[in-house]
């Protein structure tokens, strides 16, 4: 429905038109169209501003100081990159090269990827020691148990044939002195721990007296002190434990890992007395299989020097 002059005259008012009774309802119905038509100004949003805080006007001023900061410092960096020279990158050596010129001597002696046999190997053991002292020679077998599983957890000693080439020093927890032993006497072994001192390398007691060490299982048994019935520390025949430990008794157990580690001698033994204890160690460990296991039991060994480089030994020996 069209409108009339006067509700076009009184639109044209509302909206501050210059319009009078006089113009004709064609102009006026124009000058609304032109007004409606013209795209009025919009201001722009102003950013809301709290009194303290985040939206604070500083905290605002600091973020946008602290990101035109940050942009400068990319932009020198850039610049930077640009003028430095890439420098060449060098490779990283190889474990052998990273060795000391000793060792790497005694490595060229020994065929790579070859597999020796055990007296070949204990030969070669005494030519690969680069060290000023008497090296000892180690043996590490590599069993295929779980010591997590109690058969499983290897744990023997032996009497070495040749002995080990140090001298031990022996004491003996009893009530009575033992003949051959470097300290006896439960009250005289009693005074020094209790002042932390240890002044031997095996610890022998009777089965009477080993209540009397429960007390200092923590500073002993870090060590592997502590007499053990297994390892045969702990006896009632103690002339013969004695006299086995200075002839040069070791003990072995499995590692976490599975894998025996053990001094057999020194590099000074040479080759015939080390194959002696070699071959003393390999059947212990042997006989020790558990009848849990299957398949492999010996998996790998290795024989080395302290600090010298390492041999494979053959699994079937």
């Amino acid at each position: 429905m069209a409108k009339t002059k006067t509700e076009l005259f009184e639109e044209a008012k509302a909206l501050n038109l210059e319009v009078t009774a006089k113009n004709t309802v064609a102009e006026i119905t124009a000058a609304i169209d032109g007004a409606a038509v013209a795209e009025p100004e919009t201001e722009a949003p102003v950013k809301a501003v709290a009194k303290a805080g985040k939206r604070s006007e500083k905290a605002l001023k600091e973020a946008e100081e602290k990101a035109e900061k940050e942009e400068r410092k990319a932009h020198k960096a850039e610049a930077e990159a640009e003028e430095k020279p890439k420098l060449a990158v060098k490779p990283a050596r190889s474990r052998l090269e990273r060795r000391s010129k000793g060792y790497r001597k005694s490595a060229e002696l020994i065929e790579k990827g070859k597999v020796y046999s055990l007296k070949d190997a204990l030969e070669l053991a005494t030519k690969t020691s680069s060290v000023k002292f008497d090296a000892s020679v180690e043996l590490h077998v590599n069993l295929g148990v779980d010591p997590r599983q109690a058969d499983q957890n290897i744990r023997a000693s032996l009497v070495l044939p040749a002995g080990t080439g140090k001298d031990i020093r022996v004491a003996v927890f009893a009530d009575e002195k033992a003949e051959s032993a470097d300290l006896s006497g439960v009250e005289t072994i009693t005074k020094q721990l209790e002042k932390g001192e240890i002044n031997f390398d095996i610890l022998i007691s009777t089965p009477a007296n080993m209540a009397k060490l429960g007390k200092y299982a923590r500073s002993l048994g870090p060590r592997g002190l502590m007499p053990n019935p297994k390892s045969g520390t702990v006896t009632t025949d103690v002339a013969k434990a004695v006299k086995e430990a200075k002839a040069g008794r070791v003990e072995y157990r499995v590692d976490s890992t599975g894998i025996i580690h053990l001094a057999i001698g020194k590099v000074g033994f040479g080759g015939a007395k080390l194959l002696e204890n070699a071959a003393a160690v390999m059947a212990s460990i042997r006989a020790a299989k558990p009848n849990s296991v299957k398949g492999n039991y010996v998996k790998a060994v290795h024989v080395t020097t302290s600090m010298g480089p390492s041999i494979t030994v053959s699994t079937t020996e």
